[in-house]
């Protein structure tokens, strides 16, 4: 705080001088006054860009090991449901035939394919769901952490952007 003596001494060199030379104070110190807010405002969005920047680069990352985690998982069933297609297209061919002929002794030739074609069906629809259900089990194939940590994300940077720094 300023004693009563400076102030009054400085209000008597403010009346001593000319009014060019108050404007010129003022417009001088108005000038310097402006560059020190446009120096916070800038030091204040450079560290509101470096903490997004940095956020950013964090989720890239979850979201990178997140969709890795539900791809292996998801990556199993589906395989299953390969290898059970390809079990009925490579074994279907060589056991119809054969199951086929053995049951034409006992029944039509007709009847003894419909069965036996009946039976792989059945097969192939187990394998199948039992890789859908796997395949559902891993989820959906979205970053949802990844998501959820954003929106967090969004929230604090709207925060900080709102703040006045103090």
């Amino acid at each position: 705080m300023t004693s009563p003596v400076n102030n009054e001494t400085r209000q008597a060199q403010l009346r001593d001088e000319s009014t060019t030379e108050l404007v010129k104070q003022l417009a001088h110190e108005t000038a310097t006054l402006v560059k020190q807010e446009l120096e916070l405002v800038r030091a204040e969005a450079e560290r509101v860009g470096e903490g997004a920047l940095t956020l950013a680069r964090q989720e890239l990352q979850l979201a990178k090991a997140e969709l890795s985690e539900k791809g292996k998982k998801a990556g199993a069933g589906a395989g299953l449901m390969g290898v059970a297609g390809a079990i009925a297209l490579l074994a279907g061919g060589a056991l119809t035939a054969f199951l086929i002929l053995a049951l034409d002794g006992v029944m039509p030739n007709w009847l003894a394919a419909l069965l036996v074609g009946i039976a792989y069906a059945i097969v192939a629809a187990v394998l199948f769901t039992i890789g859908k259900r796997r395949v559902e089990e891993a989820g959906p194939l979205v970053p949802e952490q990844t998501i959820d940590s954003v929106k967090e994300d969004v929230q604090w940077a709207k925060t900080q952007i709102g703040s006045d720094g103090s």
